[in-house]
């Protein structure tokens, strides 16, 4: 079968927000998604955690190309400003978006991807292999089924796959051993699982949002079930970066999390351990106890912990591609031209400059991870993101490279890219204009200095704290 012969589907791994938003704008162009979801329902991975509010309000969770399919079938849109919950995304915007006949007809419910290859090829042959249709594998109720594809969207995401606990990117000695005490991602405490963790004592290791929320939800949770107590381990020797940026965040809730974690620790109510790296696990009478590494020679312990929750960040699942000539950035795991932009260890802020299907490409033709898979280990992804990627990736499917090249990305300030954070922490202040730019500065001194070691004008600021707008950081 030849690729050009026949008229066959794209693709599209995971029906998400974002994998959802990719068949819409394949529906837009007249082309034909076809739409693999591993759960029995949309959004397998947003199911876990639907008890969760989101920080970003539905302005930034619904996209555009949806949004008229949606419009155009009557659907009312939720008030721009609302901030929904991880349920009320599916419930009120991707269920009515997964029922629509064009999106529909196309869905294929139930069915876990496991591989995707080319026909024919496998990753060491070369001639012929661009004019080879995808096959994707998936495991069904039924059994395995494949299918015949011209393109594949990759929108698994990582939720799926949680980081370990062991601070070295392993699982931690014991962990898999005491599995049944330990919870990945964000559980839910106040509902669904109140049972697991009330009364108990409970560590929850982590420094992102993730942890946050679920310590907050905890410390509810010991108001109002008595002997329930909180412990907090995190690898940096501060915390203050957990905080965020308060008031200073362009998304209030995501900075209004912040606050409230700065008053839990403020309280005495929760017990905390710095440069706490885990390293085992271990058994002690009915509870466990965890040991870090050692740290100036010594092997830091917390002891009697009853449970445990990861919110250690979550990475790609690699595996499904294994056949195909993929190019990963070997620090993040993410394409080799986006890995610059998304560098937690040289970004501070939870935004990035634009970018499209140049960046999302991989060697082999046709296949794109998008959305947080895209992002590798990186974990600063706004839904919003992974919008603008799949328009820019389906019009190059469709060969529109002008509106493909047209990356368009608007995404509100994180206040952590600013040179002052709400909480002391201070960045060196810098002008975005002239030179390199200085080791932690904002995105916007760094597209400056790119800018100008290509010859071209800078961004043209002088604000040290810049709004995140289109192409320019500095407007």
């Amino acid at each position: 079968m030849n690729v050009t012969d026949i008229n066959l589907p794209v693709a599209v791994l995971g029906a998400g927000p974002v994998g959802l938003a990719a068949a819409a704008h394949l529906v837009a162009r007249g082309m034909t998604p076809l739409i693999f979801e591993a759960s029995e329902n949309v959004a397998g991975n947003l199911a876990t955690y639907r008890h969760v509010r989101l920080f970003s309000p539905w302005q930034y969770n619904v996209d555009k190309a949806a949004l008229r399919l949606l419009v155009d079938a009557g659907w009312p849109m939720p008030a721009e400003d609302d901030l929904p919950a991880a349920g009320e995304i599916i419930d009120q915007y991707l269920q009515p978006l997964a029922q629509l006949p064009a999106i529909a007809a196309h869905l294929k419910l139930g069915h876990r991807v496991v591989q995707v290859s080319r026909q024919g090829f496998d990753k060491v042959k070369t001639r012929g292999r661009e004019l080879a249709p995808f096959i994707v594998r998936a495991v069904t109720a039924s059994g395995e089924r494949e299918y015949f594809v011209s393109a594949v969207i990759d929108a698994t995401g990582t939720w799926s796959h949680p980081n370990p606990l062991g601070a070295s990117g392993i699982d931690a000695i014991g962990e898999i051993t005491h599995a049944a005490r330990i919870a990945y991602g964000m559980p839910d405490v106040l509902g669904a699982e109140r049972h697991r963790y009330a009364g108990q004592r409970v560590l929850v290791a982590g420094s992102g949002h993730s942890a946050a929320g679920t310590l907050i939800a905890l410390a509810q949770l010991a108001e109002e079930e008595p002997g329930t107590t909180l412990v907090w381990a995190v690898r940096g020797a501060a915390i203050e970066k957990a905080f965020g940026g308060g008031s200073a965040d362009g998304l209030p809730a995501r900075g209004a999390l912040g606050t409230r974690l700065k008053a839990l620790q403020a309280s005495g109510k929760l017990e905390i351990h710095t440069r706490f790296r885990i390293h085992a696990l271990e058994v002690e009478g009915n509870a466990l106890r965890v040991v870090g590494d050692e740290v100036d020679g010594n092997s830091p312990v917390i002891d009697g912990v009853d449970q445990i929750v990861a919110s250690t960040g979550a990475r790609p699942n690699l595996e499904l591609t294994r056949e195909l000539r993929v190019r990963h950035d070997p620090w993040l795991e993410s394409t080799d031209a986006l890995a610059p932009l998304i560098d937690p260890n040289e970004h501070s802020c939870g935004t990035v400059r634009p970018h499209g299907h140049r960046e999302l490409a991989h060697p082999e033709p046709g296949y794109y991870a998008v959305g947080a898979k895209s992002y590798g280990r990186a974990t600063n992804f706004l839904m919003a993101t992974g919008y603008e990627q799949v328009r820019s990736v389906v019009a190059a499917l469709a060969g529109d490279l002008a509106q493909a090249d047209d990356v368009q990305l608007e995404l509100p300030e994180t206040g952590v890219c600013s040179t002052r954070l709400e909480y002391g922490v201070q960045l060196t202040p810098t002008s975005c204009c002239g030179g390199p730019a200085p080791a932690g500065s904002a995105a916007c001194c760094v597209q400056d200095a790119d800018a100008k070691t290509q010859g071209k004008a800078g961004c043209g600021c002088s604000d040290p704290v810049p709004s995140l707008k289109a192409k320019s950081c500095c407007a």
